[in-house]
């Protein structure tokens, strides 16, 4: 049996009650873009930022609880996923310590996963609702950002498989909209943010103009919808 997870306890005071008895569907992670760990968690704290998340971890993997997962944290801001505009009562965020211009550390990863794993099973969350900032807040938001390996938790069931079938034939951005609508991109964005979110996630070293290879990561979970 694995060793219970170890977290330590920072309150922020920068949270709230969930809205309408919503519960936790989603789990957004984030990056914090801070020069430390430290200084997340005291930007995180502070209460004029009018900011928070559930949860910090740093490189070294030491986790840091700053809100209840009964409560609602500040971390998503404006934006919107599967039709949920107000993300905040319905998720829980993840800050990782990173300023997304450099990979992950392994024992942050491992941090994570072992995280994940526990609210997932507490709040009966599947794949599919574990979703990065940029998901939510296409154009935005960038975090986690490139360097964050999606595959990862999609090799241990911690997040959507990415599909794998073959792709429909007419390759319109009207049909690539419908696509990722259907996926959880329901924010209304101009088509360009829209497929550089969709990247971001499943292509972040692509460019140019919309291809096949756009539609593939999403298309599975469309098609079985």
């Amino acid at each position: 049996m694995a060793d219970k997870l170890e977290i330590k306890q920072h309150p922020s005071p920068n949270f709230g009650v969930r809205r309408d008895g919503a519960k936790p569907e989603l789990i957004v992670i984030h990056y914090t873009a801070m020069a430390s760990t430290q200084a997340a968690i005291d930007w995180l704290c502070h209460p004029q930022a009018e900011v928070s998340a559930h949860y910090v971890i740093s490189p070294h993997g030491e986790i840091t609880q700053l809100v209840d997962e009964k409560m609602r944290a500040w971390h998503a801001g404006a934006g919107e996923w599967r039709g949920c505009k107000d993300v905040n009562s319905r998720s829980i965020g993840i800050e990782l310590s990173n300023c997304g211009d450099h990979p992950f550390a392994a024992a942050q990863m491992t941090a994570l996963e072992r995280l994940l794993d526990d609210i997932m099973l507490r709040w009966n969350i599947g794949p599919k609702g574990v979703i990065g900032h940029s998901d939510l807040a296409p154009g935005r938001k960038i975090d986690p950002g490139a360097r964050f390996d999606w595959q990862r938790l999609e090799m241990l069931g911690l997040a959507e498989k990415r599909g794998t079938d073959a792709v429909p034939q007419d390759i319109e951005m009207s049909r690539f909209r419908e696509i990722a609508k259907r996926h959880g991109y329901s924010g209304d964005v101009a088509d360009e943010t829209l497929l550089a979110a969709v990247r971001l996630r499943f292509r972040p070293w692509a460019e140019g103009e919309l291809v096949s290879e756009d539609f593939r990561p999403i298309w599975r979970s469309a098609a079985s919808t």
